[in-house]
């Protein structure tokens, strides 16, 4: 299966960037999620003692709750909080559709710190 990519986005000036805050955090819980639309995770996510643990709906479901667990992933931290199916979404964690369209996390691959920006 091929995977369509996406037209490329009107271009943004580097202070939209700058805007977004994208930080590293780690996957402490991984709860199922009935009521979601499409099937999505409960995740809470860990940035470290300055902004503590965040929840998540997380449609990546391509992998089992305990392949989740103790993982790193790139978040945006600071957009504000979306209900979605009754359960307040604080973070949104980064994907990207694999070549049989399902979500992957990216996480990285280094020893990087935990609530650790990204720039």
């Amino acid at each position: 299966m091929t995977v369509s990519t996406p037209p490329l986005k009107e271009q943004a000036d580097y202070a939209a960037f700058e805007a977004l805050d994208l930080r590293i955090g780690q996957i402490r819980e991984v709860l199922p999620f009935p009521r979601a639309r499409n099937p999505s995770y409960k995740v809470a996510i860990d940035f470290g003692p300055a902004i503590g643990v965040k929840w998540s709906s997380a449609q990546i479901t391509r992998y089992a709750p305990e392949e989740l667990l103790g993982k790193s992933v790139v978040c945006v931290v600071n957009f504000g909080p979306r209900n979605i199916a009754g359960f307040l979404s604080e973070v949104l964690i980064m994907g990207a559709a694999n070549a049989a369209g399902e979500t992957v996390i990216l996480s990285p691959e280094s020893d990087v710190v935990q609530g650790g920006a990204i720039y």
